[in-house]
């Protein structure tokens, strides 16, 4: 087992690192293989961050929690991802060791967070001239699955959505959560030129 720990704002303890890897112990009698864990403790104003990402074969479990104390984040963070295990262990288990196969589609989606003007009166229209500042970037693979995989995925990996092709059409879907609890699936059609393109470069393989 690696437990990698990042500490940001917040001093570097052995008593936090034992804690996250005595926790992570607890959790690794889900997996039949060696995983690979990322912890970043960070804090937030007066909030204690604990964002804690496992790597189990193909798949990424993540949990993120802020309170105020780094002890308790930690703990619940873990608890989170326990609580996903529980969920899908059996298909975990199953597909552990399942290798990704070479002719899998996969690309790049970049995910940024923009910030939004502010309510203050002090803050003009002319202050926002360039358009929105991106805070934070972030890039993943999307990569060729079923619906019912994207879900699975989207879950473990506790994302607000998730970006993949889908294995049965072949187009570009997003999955998202609702505002009424319930999950959104929109489907990306290939404009008639890309459409086109594909095309040919199928009738030249052929």
């Amino acid at each position: 087992m690696q437990v990698n720990i990042t500490f940001r704002g917040i001093e570097s303890t052995e008593s936090l690192k034992n804690h996250v890897k005595e926790r992570v112990e607890h959790i690794e009698k889900y997996f039949d293989r060696a995983i690979e864990t990322h912890a970043v403790l960070s804090l937030e104003r007066y909030l204690h961050n604990a964002d804690i990402t496992i790597y189990a074969g193909p798949y990424v479990l993540r949990g993120r929690v802020k309170s105020e104390d780094m002890y308790k984040s930690i703990d619940e963070a873990i608890d989170k991802i326990e609580k996903q295990l529980k969920r899908y262990k059996g298909r975990i288990r199953a597909n552990q060791h399942r290798a990704v196969p070479e002719t899998t589609a996969a690309f790049k989606v970049r995910s940024d967070v923009l910030e939004m003007p502010g309510e203050e009166p002090e803050e003009t229209a002319e202050e926002w001239t360039e358009g929105p500042k991106i805070v934070t970037s972030d890039e993943v693979m999307a990569k060729t699955m079923s619906v019912d995989e994207a879900v699975m995925q989207m879950e473990l990996a506790d994302h607000d959505f998730f970006v993949f092709t889908n294995a049965k059409t072949a187009l570009v879907n997003v999955l998202y959560h609702r505002k009424d609890g319930h999950l959104g699936l929109l489907e990306v059609a290939p404009s008639p030129a890309t459409a086109d393109k594909a095309k040919k470069a199928q009738d030249l393989r052929a």
